[in-house]
């Protein structure tokens, strides 16, 4: 295999809806540059793509496929991406490194929200598209319809290059309006004959034309004079036109094929070849200081890692594109991250799991390596000389949270290894033991994202685990001033253990002026400060610790013990054992005594004192709120909207955007279990949604109430 530059090399991502064919359409790319000489079929479990067995189980992508093609002298590099919205991180991955994306779209289900979806990840990742209507020989293919949907539901542009002469199971021609012909195919392996158009479509393809040709005009002022001077532009012309278009992200070019016959395939790569942006002509990689770097051989190499998989028999394989330079087998490089050096032993071009040995790859190129010692996902490799870090992967905030364990106890540590693995390949999952809930909480994107994750253990390690409903974090704090004092007293024989404690406590907020007096319970109690300690507390808030002792009626290095007490307690939370936050105390009295007081005597009346005082400071339970948007069909809106107010929702605004409706909520997290499969189950799977979170709240009277008398059940158990 020969070492491509750049300027021949073009990266694509496939993207869209479950079911549109992305995966037959590789296959058909992969087998017209005769990197295969049979395709392969979903039916048949034999594609390169969708190569795992869970896959094969499902009849669907579920993890993104990188593989290539040499065509006309060039490499096009392709990532074949999941369509379901629950395994979107593999389209960040790959849309990181890929140049430009292929929607493909199924012709007989028109513009789904699968691909409004992705095409809106598009555009916040600034990658151009071009279009495929695939399955034209479905029954119900309908092409006018699905670009309708387009124009009327989308902030994408579509613009017709190809249109099909016949649609359903007839379908074996279409007209190029780009190239002026129609045509048509013999055979299912893409045997084409180019033709005339014939005189009953040459009105139809004359303005479609016409349409191309101001579409492509639009973008060049001197193709727009042309234009108007002549009426008409040649071909060179208006493909000139168009990769201005396509690199701007303005428009999306439409063309016709059926993947599973082969009927489009090589127009469609001869296209994204001569318009498509490659990596000398697409925004260059930046570095964390805002450095470009471009696609240029002759600099220091650097790598981006996009990619991390384990493999049995294998282990690690880490996916790369070389940003600048040349990557040669047996390169030593350093890890931006780690520092360490990692040896590149061998490199690979990769079609699925099939790899061909090669000894180097250039600027813009895509390939992999196995068995480097500490490089992962977003992780950038570069010369010892010019080290440099690439900006990372921004992956999508997770949306769906349970609680895991093993059905096993001896079975625990061994899932720790392996969830740690499961983060390592897809960091869309976050896994961590929360110290708080005694639960490890791992969360994904969404039910079946993390079902995918408990089959995938079940099936191939052996291990069963069980998914329930996480505790929720909540924290707690108090809402007026209160006073408590508490005395330890313990005699045993020898010495005894001695310590008295008084002390006010307040709700803090940012700003409060400094406390010189306090009137509890018709009693008033005034304080100097001695001294004052401010804790940004780990789960969040914040906590003052005055010492307001006079007289010496506490000596100072019993302070910290009164402050350790006070802490555990706060650690534990006196309401319901969550953290509590927000509080300023102030000690300001108490008793000690010459042989008995020691620091535990001490820890252990703050810590009681705290106790009490926070009972009667009019304690409250504060809940974690999330921000929530939800885009959907515009029909469904008023069915997601109940549901939301059932989940005591705030519905904060509404907006439309092209036949999609965008709602936000703040949603208390308690509610949100499973709300991936609700939404899905309400909305037939066209809508999707996005959760950030946004603050602590009180929590509604009933549900305190609700939650302490679950506490006290569970302490008296």
């Amino acid at each position: 295999m020969k070492n491509y530059s750049a300027k021949e090399i073009k990266n694509i991502v496939l993207i869209g809806a479950p079911g549109a064919g992305k995966t037959t359409l590789a296959e058909a790319m992969a087998y017209e540059g005769k990197v295969i000489d049979r395709r392969g079929s979903i039916e048949n479990n034999n594609t390169l793509s969708d190569n795992t067995d869970i896959e094969h189980e499902y009849k669907r992508s579920i993890y993104s496929t990188t593989l290539f093609t040499e065509f006309m002298n060039r490499k096009l590099n392709i990532i074949d991406c999941p369509g379901s919205d629950d395994f979107c991180g593999n389209l960040f991955s790959a849309f990181k490194v890929g140049d430009v994306g292929v929607m493909v779209m199924n012709a007989q289900a028109g513009w789904e929200v699968g691909c409004e979806i992705q095409s809106r990840y598009a555009r916040i990742l600034n990658k151009p598209l071009v279009g495929v209507v695939n399955q034209l020989d479905g029954e119900k293919a309908n092409f006018e319809a699905l670009i309708e949907g387009i124009r009327s539901s989308s902030a994408v542009k579509p613009v017709i290059v190809q249109y099909p002469v016949q649609q359903g199971a007839g379908f074996n021609a279409f007209i190029d309006v780009l190239m002026m012909k129609m045509y048509e195919f013999t055979d299912e392996n893409g045997t084409r004959v180019e033709k005339d158009i014939p005189a009953e479509e040459l009105d139809r393809a004359t303005e479609y034309n016409q349409e191309l040709t101001e579409a492509a005009a639009v973008y060049d002022d001197a193709l727009m004079e042309l234009y108007f001077e002549k009426g008409s532009l040649t071909q060179d012309d208006i493909r000139s036109g168009l990769k201005q278009g396509v690199a701007n992200r303005d428009l999306m070019p439409i063309f016709c094929c059926s993947a599973k016959r082969d009927i489009g395939t090589k127009r469609l790569m001869e296209f994204i070849i001569n318009v498509a942006p490659g990596p000398t002509t697409a925004p260059k990689f930046t570095t964390v200081e805002g450095e470009e770097l471009a696609a240029d051989e002759t600099q220091p190499t650097a790598l981006f890692v996009f990619k991390s998989q384990i493999e049995q028999h294998i282990g690690e394989i880490t996916y790369f594109r070389v940003v600048r330079g040349k990557v040669t087998e047996g390169m030593e490089l350093v890890n931006s991250r780690t520092g360490n050096k990692e040896k590149l032993s061998q490199l690979f071009a990769v079609a699925g799991k099939n790899r061909t040995k090669v000894t180097e790859l250039s600027a813009g190129d895509i390939g992999c390596t196995v068995k480097l010692k500490g490089t992962r996902t977003n992780d950038t490799l570069s010369a010892p000389s010019a080290p440099v870090t690439v900006e990372p992967i921004v992956f999508p905030e997770p949306r769906y949270r349970a609680a895991i364990k093993a059905k096993e106890q001896g079975d625990e540590e061994k899932l720790g290894k392996l969830l740690m693995d499961a983060k390592y390949e897809d960091p869309t999952i976050l896994v961590e033991y929360s110290k708080e809930l005694k639960q490890t909480i791992i969360q994904g994107q969404g039910e079946h994202h993390l079902n995918i994750l408990k089959s995938k253990l079940s099936s191939e390690q052996k291990i069963e685990v069980e998914f329930f409903a996480p505790k929720i974090p909540y924290r707690e704090t108090i809402t007026k001033v209160a006073q408590a004092d508490y005395r330890h007293k313990k005699q045993s024989g020898g010495s005894g253990q001695f310590g008295e404690v008084h002390m006010v406590i307040e709700p803090y907020y940012d700003g409060m002026p400094e406390p010189t007096k306090y009137k509890v319970n018709g009693q008033e109690i005034a304080v100097s400060i001695k001294g004052k300690e401010e804790y940004d507390l780990p789960w969040g808030g914040k906590l003052q610790y005055y010492n307001s002792i006079v007289g010496g009626a506490i000596d100072a290095r019993f302070m910290p013990a009164i402050l350790k007490g006070i802490m555990e307690k706060m650690d534990e939370g006196p309401l319901t054992g969550s953290y509590a936050r927000d509080i300023r105390v102030t000690i300001y009295y108490g008793k000690m005594h010459p042989v008995d007081s020691n620091e535990l005597s001490f820890k252990l009346a703050g810590r009681n004192a705290f106790k009490e005082a926070f009972r009667n400071a009019g304690p409250k339970i504060m809940e974690p709120i999330y921000n929530v948007e939800v885009l959907t069909p515009s029909e469904y809106m008023g069915s997601i909207m109940s549901d939301l107010q059932n989940r005591r929702a705030m519905i904060m605004g509404m907006e439309s955007d092209k036949g999609f409706d965008r709602l936000s909520a703040r949603v208390p997290l308690a509610e949100l279990y499973r709300y991936s499969t609700s939404l899905s189950s309400l909305t037939s799977g066209a809508a999707t949604y996005t959760m950030k979170f946004a603050s602590y709240e009180q929590v509604p009277a009933d549900v305190q109430e609700k939650l302490l008398k679950e506490y006290t059940d569970t302490d008296e158990d």
